[in-house]
């Protein structure tokens, strides 16, 4: 006789069951009873035991995608040159660059010496060649041994090119330890600075200028350290004691200035400090006015000593003024005048050159400037869509400007504009390794109308030979943002490509209260008028719908932080049009957080969300709209991952773990928690762990867009 026998097949796996503990919220008369808020407590053993329940369940639940992430992973690094180094930049008699090395997890930066003070062209590096005469000036690596996670901070080299001054965060939080080294020595000094945000070098290399936070996160103090003397002698340079304003410092590229930076979402201050005083009383540009931004840029023009100013008083979209830096509250000479629908970014003064970035029908434009006329020189590119603007320019007279420049299908370009000849000289394109070929790949904008008719952009990106958007319905994946004036720009994306290659049309939503559109594209999107960047984002799903491009069924939408609260409000607004919902670190739990001036960034964000705290009309708008109030019963939810981090500062771990719980209440069945718990805003640190980190998600927005076994 044969005997046969059965296994049984596993249990499904069940989602775990938060405790509901209420806490009852009163304000304006308005009573809230909230179920879960005790997850908040993170030192609490059962909140630790129940985010690692979270993680089992949502390993368990998607187990079968295993091979497929793996898939993805070897894609996404099959295409990176994984040895490989930046366009080097010149500051000084040194040429600094970075460094990746296969296998490692961390670059490395570095530097090799000016051949000669005429040498203004970058060398052509080779990763399989040494770089004569190259240091190792700091190794990721190195400095990450022993911890789970590791992000460097500020980096910095003195002008005599001789101390290198770098942070260190090993937690998420985002807090900072400064560290000193002698480059000529190299020896690391004792100096060492904890608990700061951001820090630099003195000119001479003889101090560190730094930040610390308040207990509520908020950048407010500048201090000055002299190196060799302890941390307890710092200077105190500047206190912003309003918990509305947070502070930044820098120096200007004329090395003449400390520029003293403090802001909230509408207002800013500026200050200056003569770099020969440190100690010396800032003086203001221009004093404060609610409403009123403006940034500064030290200038020297036709030999007068004058400051740019951008500014937006009676400007939507800003004006470019100049002024004595001696009076800078004295008389205004127009440069450039407020144009509506030109968006003013930022200017950049340099010796023999003024450079202008502005944003103008939905693109970034730049050009160089006659800062006496305002005459504008804007630089031409072929493409529809595209990114352009200036960076790493350190020196004063350079006869080069380095910029960047990219789209949907062309890899980040580093190009160095010459000054005598206007000629852009091509340094270095992104190596897309595997026969990359741009042009098998499709860019175009569509636009789709809100429910106010406003137009709403809407950027595709495909793979042609599946066809043209709309020939037949394809699986979409949709991005959205949608806060604080920034813009999703046109940008290339390795890991992009295991989608696109499988037929999915990437998609971005550029909704109101990002900047794509100028400064009114902002203000219609925030505040009192926050919800029309969700109904902008579901009118950008409908109209893929409706133009045939996609169905309900073949569509997934992705945003993070901000963007996750726009991913929160659309699976409660339209959740019939999605198949699938991504959230990273979503801020789904705004209006608690915004309630809570004692939360990191709450009082600075009164500015972006209202004040609910104390304004009952405020309370009531956002509680129309914020995720986690408005999760509805017995709705058909489409399936919803929401990725958190245990040490993000920025949007707490708590606000996804009571919005799961919530929706599995209301009776979502799949809807999945994934939080790492050594990690901060940005997710893993190391770029191997980053794209396992994003192979996981991608495999899971392709298996519920149909296409994970294409």
């Amino acid at each position: 006789m044969t005997s046969v026998s059965e296994t049984a097949p596993a249990p499904s796996p069940v989602p775990p069951r938060a405790a509901r503990r209420s806490l009852i919220r009163t304000h304006h008369g308005d009573v809230f009873d909230d179920p879960y808020d005790w997850l908040r407590v993170k030192e609490d053993p059962e909140v630790i035991a129940h985010l690692e329940a979270e993680n089992a369940y949502t390993d368990a639940r998607l187990a079968h995608l295993e091979p497929l992430r793996e898939t993805l992973f070897q894609e996404i690094r099959g295409r990176v040159q994984e040895s490989d180094l930046s366009v080097p930049t010149r500051r000084g008699g040194w040429w600094y660059y970075g460094r990746t090395v296969e296998g490692s997890q961390y670059g490395l930066q570095c530097r090799a010496a000016v051949s000669s003070a005429d040498d203004w062209t970058p060398p052509v590096l080779d990763p399989a060649v040494p770089v004569p005469g190259e240091q190792i000036l700091l190794d990721g690596n190195v400095e990450a041994e022993g911890h789970e996670f590791f992000a460097m901070g500020a980096f910095d080299v003195s002008d005599d090119a001789t101390r290198l001054l770098w942070s260190t965060d090993f937690e998420g939080d985002e807090r900072y330890t400064v560290h000193v080294r002698d480059l000529v020595t190299g020896e690391t000094l004792p100096d060492e600075i904890p608990g700061t945000s951001g820090a630099f070098f003195t000119p001479d290399g003889a101090a560190v200028i730094y930040t610390t936070v308040d207990e509520s996160w908020r950048p407010d103090t500048l201090w000055l350290h002299r190196i060799g003397t302890p941390v307890s002698d710092d200077v105190q340079l500047f206190h912003e004691p309003d918990e509305r304003f947070w502070l930044g410092a820098g120096i200007t590229r004329s090395r003449r200035y400390l520029v003293i930076g403090v802001g909230s979402s509408i207002t800013s201050e500026e200050h200056l400090v003569d770099l020969d005083d440190l100690t010396a009383p800032p003086r203001v540009v221009w004093p404060r006015r609610e409403g009123i931004e403006y940034s500064v840029e030290h200038a020297v023009v036709d030999g007068r000593d004058e400051l740019l100013i951008l500014h937006n008083d009676d400007a939507l979209d800003f004006a470019l003024v100049a002024v004595s830096a001696s009076d800078p509250q004295g008389e205004r000479r127009t440069v450039l005048p407020h144009t509506p629908g030109r968006r003013l970014l930022d200017v950049d003064a340099f010796r023999d050159v003024t450079v202008v970035a502005y944003r103008f029908e939905g693109l970034e434009r730049i050009a160089l400037m006659d800062p006496s006329s305002g005459a504008l020189d804007e630089l031409g590119f072929d493409e529809p869509l595209y990114s352009a603007g200036f960076g790493g320019n350190p020196e004063w007279s350079a006869p080069f400007l380095r910029l960047g420049y990219g789209s949907f299908v062309t890899p980040s370009t580093v190009y160095d504009l010459e000054l005598a000849t206007r000629t852009l000289h091509l340094r270095k394109r992104q190596p897309v390794l595997g026969g990359y070929d741009p042009a098998e790949y499709g860019q175009r904008r569509d636009w789709a109308v809100a429910p106010d008719g406003a137009r709403i952009p809407v950027s595709l990106v495909w793979k042609r030979s599946f066809g043209e958007p709309g020939a037949e319905p394809r699986a979409v994946h949709l991005y959205g943002y949608g806060s604080y004036e920034h813009s999703i720009d046109p940008g290339f994306s390795v890991m992009r490509l295991s989608a696109l290659d499988r037929g999915v049309v990437f998609a971005v939503a550029h909704v109101r209260g990002g900047g794509e559109m100028g400064r009114q594209w902002y203000e219609d999107g925030k505040l009192g008028q926050k919800a029309n960047s969700f109904t902008d984002f579901v009118a950008c799903a409908r109209h893929l719908v409706d133009a045939g491009i996609t169905g309900p069924d073949r569509m997934v939408a992705e945003g993070g932080s901000a963007g996750g609260l726009l991913m929160g409000a659309v699976a409660n607004l339209a959740p019939e049009l999605f198949r699938g919902i991504l959230a990273s670190v979503p801020f789904v739990d705004a209006l608690t957080t915004i309630l809570d001036p004692s939360l990191p960034l709450t009082v600075i964000e009164w500015d972006e969300w209202g004040d609910p705290l104390h304004d009952p009309e405020v309370y009531a708008y956002m509680k129309s709209y914020t995720p986690y109030e408005n999760v509805r019963d017995g709705v058909a939810y489409p399936s919803i991952l929401a990725v958190t981090s245990l040490n993000d500062t920025r949007v707490l771990y708590v606000e996804p773990a009571k919005w799961v719980s919530r929706l599995r209440d209301a009776g979502a069945d799949d809807v999945l928690l994934k939080c790492e718990m050594v990690a901060g805003h940005g997710g893993v640190s190391g770029r191997y762990n980053s794209w396992r980190e994003r192979a996981f998600e991608l495999a899971w927005i392709l298996d519920r867009l149909g296409v994970a076994g294409a």
